[in-house]
């Protein structure tokens, strides 16, 4: 993975414009790859769903709260993507009152299979999920690589760890520190 290329794709995304108006002020919005990971270096992690426990409780929450501790570091932008659609990934940021890091909805999972990271999730009454992962991205280029173990299609555990905020922020300032 490192080195390579994220995949161009087309996030359809909701973004709020009061123009709308009424009780529902959003609109869709094409988002490329390049807006996203072009010219910054940001970091990516991407988990098996919305408003599930580990993602909800621990790594997102994490994320939020030590995004200055990233940017100190040279990133630019948090990112948290699944494979849900822009109204479960905006109702989830919303009811955690995120500030910090930005949602991307990969709906079809089409990133996430040129990614390489597309499991089943059958046995959870999921479907087909992202296996969680995360990635230092500079200018579209995967930097560093932190990919959970065990990756399988219908996993009976949902490993978390490598992904942490806390293990990428270590990598990060040992590398600075070098």
């Amino acid at each position: 993975m490192l080195g390579k290329k994220v995949p161009a794709v087309t996030f359809r995304t909701r973004v709020r414009d009061e123009a709308v108006g009424g009780p529902n002020p959003f609109r869709w919005q094409d988002m490329t790859s390049d807006d996203y990971f072009k010219g910054r270096r940001v970091v990516l992690f991407s988990l098996p769903g919305a408003f599930t426990p580990t993602c909800s409780t621990f790594q997102l929450p994490d994320f939020e709260k030590l995004a200055g501790e990233f940017r100190a570091l040279g990133v630019d932008e948090i990112y948290c993507l699944s494979v849900n659609d822009a109204f479960v990934m905006n109702a989830w940021a919303k009811g955690q009152n995120l500030e910090n890091v930005k949602v991307i909805p990969d709906g079809s999972g089409e990133f996430t299979r040129k990614m390489g990271m597309l499991v089943a999730k059958d046995n959870l009454g999921f479907g087909m999920r992202s296996w969680r992962y995360a990635a230092v991205i500079n200018d579209g280029l995967v930097e560093q690589w932190f990919e959970e173990e065990g990756y399988s299609d219908n996993c009976d555990s949902d490993p978390y760890g490598v992904s942490s905020p806390q293990n990428i922020l270590e990598n990060l300032k040992s590398r600075a520190a070098a």
